[in-house]
């Protein structure tokens, strides 16, 4: 989602190829596995938390997930793939979030580096320290 992504907003995908339906348990699990990561309700919908902060939530219905994203980098990924990401407008116009729709999602890979991602985005550097490799590309060289 930022420049460091794993996916790029621009990277050839046969959408013919994606046959995984990627589900509210495959969110759950998969954010679950993150270091030091809990769920907890908030605004009648499970979030998961790193150190007491947001980095993921299911919406109501459960056929999308709110992740971080740096408000500079959510236009190029929803003009990208506006089929897969898009922004609940009034809500995460202000923040820095925006929705992923399951369906969209290529396969569990693509749902577990959104989600590292994001998670990157609010953990902390200690934490992140620990864990290598959750790095995305171009992190801790130099």
């Amino acid at each position: 989602m930022t420049a460091r992504s794993p996916r790029s907003p621009g990277s050839a995908r046969s959408k013919a190829t994606t046959t995984t339906t990627i589900t509210a348990a495959d969110v759950r699990s998969a954010a679950l596995s993150l270091p030091d990561t809990t769920e907890k309700l908030a605004w009648g919908q499970p979030t998961f938390r790193v150190a007491g902060k947001i980095f993921a939530s299911l919406g109501d219905d459960e056929t999308a997930m709110g992740v971080k994203c740096p408000k500079e980098d959510r236009a190029e990924l929803i003009a990208a793939e506006p089929e897969k990401f898009f922004l609940k407008e009034g809500h995460d116009d202000h923040y820095a979030w925006m929705r992923v729709r399951l369906a969209a999602l290529e396969d569990a890979g693509e749902l577990a580096a959104i989600l590292a991602d994001s998670w990157r985005q609010v953990a902390p550097r200690r934490l992140q320290a620990k864990h290598p490799e959750l790095e995305g590309p171009g992190e801790g060289e130099g």
